[in-house]
């Protein structure tokens, strides 16, 4: 069959080192590889899937997997993914659809996002039962990337010196305001609240399941009168902010808003503010975000480059400060969150159901082999509107960081 004829041509072509035994709906076996390590062997359930995968690989793996139809009868969806991308690096722009989905892409961009959207898009993935997130997440409920600072650092290790290293990076200052773009669980602010000294802190967020988590931590910390969580939109805010944080939210902004984020940023950033942007992105070029991703997973998201970023940050009237690319560094997180999950995959059963949990497993696998084997990194951009307002070189970070390591025991002792 031609189905079978083109995987078979597109997994010689693709798996060169390890082991891929295919069998299809019709109980035909292939192999591929050096024979080497992982070993996967993978049978599809009917031709169709089949037909599928070959029109449109980057959707369909996603949908196969999690209806069933591509089983993976040994190894795993990650190990899958690694034989495929390992030597490959994901590069895709000689399949067909790449074009036309540029294409597609560039013609839906238009009103993305705006505010009615943006809240329809979070609600889908953020305010899913707050209890799934508590099973594979750290205890601060940090679903961002880790900063992993030394190599044998646990994953609640490597979320505090994430934290840390924004703050860091923040120069926040006693008695400061600080505006927290996209607040989550409440973890950030709280920390610069509690630990950096900062003298109000205000989050917003779009996802009413974690503003109800955000505002119970504030009062259980006692700091309601110091951080307030707000159901808003960024566009909506008002006021002036010494200190600008957001992390893991730009990924949800998409480019047609790009100009209006920044915009926004410098207009609530004070004079002689600073403003930490932390987002995942990429480091090749523009290209469409997983179609699998966007439909199932995070809808609106976009991963940008650089240079995407730049024209509409330089165009707001920011100053460029400081640039940080932490590569591996969420690899190593999704895998933590990967293992949790498998680890406590019963338990998420009882929540939902076996799609959800193939649908969920696949992503934090496909996420996790994007930042391993494709061009995924997590970008840490400094901003301000001056020019002097950030110390000339970077050794204040270490320092600043030793400061508040010490804040955090201090601070670790006193709730004690």
């Amino acid at each position: 069959m031609l189905s079978e004829k083109i995987l078979a041509t597109a997994f010689t072509r693709a798996v060169r080192r390890g082991s891929l035994t295919m069998t299809t709906a019709k109980g035909q076996t292939f192999t591929f590889g050096d024979g080497g390590a992982p070993e996967v062997a993978i049978r599809f359930t009917d031709i169709a899937a089949q037909v599928e995968l070959c029109l449109n690989p980057e959707l369909k793996l996603g949908e196969l997997f999690t209806d069933g139809r591509l089983v993976i009868e040994k190894g795993s969806i990650l190990e899958l993914l690694q034989l495929v991308l390992q030597d490959t690096h994901g590069e895709l722009d000689d399949l067909p659809l790449h074009g036309l989905r540029k294409i597609r892409t560039r013609l839906i961009r238009r009103g993305e996002n705006d505010a009615r959207r943006s809240k329809r898009n979070v609600a889908h993935h953020y305010d899913l039962d707050g209890r799934l997130y508590s099973l594979f997440l750290d205890s601060d409920k940090q679903y961002s990337c880790a900063y992993f600072d030394h190599p044998d650092a646990s994953l609640e290790e490597a979320q505090a010196a994430k934290k840390r290293h924004i703050a860091a990076k923040l120069l926040v200052e006693p008695g400061q305001s600080v505006l927290d773009i996209g607040s989550g669980w409440g973890g950030m602010g709280l920390y610069l609240a509690r630990v950096a000294g900062a003298g109000s802190v205000k989050g917003v967020t779009l996802s009413e399941e974690q503003l109800d988590v955000s505002r119970r931590r504030a009062a259980a910390a006692g700091l309601l009168e110091r951080v307030k969580f707000e159901l808003e939109d960024y566009r909506a805010t008002t006021g002036s902010f010494d200190r600008i944080v957001s992390v893991g939210m730009f990924e949800h902004v998409g480019p047609a808003s790009y100009d209006a984020y920044f915009q926004t940023c410098r207009k609530l950033l004070s004079e002689d503010g600073v403003m930490l942007l932390h987002t995942i992105g990429r480091t090749g070029t523009p290209y469409p975000t997983n179609p699998w991703i966007t439909r199932y997973i995070f809808p609106g998201g976009h991963l940008p480059t650089l240079s995407e970023m730049m024209p509409s940050i330089e165009r707001a009237g920011l100053v460029v400060t400081d640039i940080e690319i932490l590569r591996l560094h969420y690899a190593y997180t999704l895998q933590a969150w990967r293992e949790r999950f498998l680890a406590h995959r019963e338990e998420v059963l009882k929540l939902y159901d076996e799609r959800f949990c193939r649908m969920w497993e696949c992503y934090l696998a496909m996420s996790e082999s994007a930042f391993r084997w494709q061009d995924a990194v997590v970008f840490q951009v400094q901003l301000a509107r001056r020019n002097d307002v950030v110390p000339l070189t970077r050794d204040y970070i270490a320092e600043r960081e030793a400061a508040l390591r010490q804040a955090e025991m201090t601070e670790l002792k006193r709730s004690a």
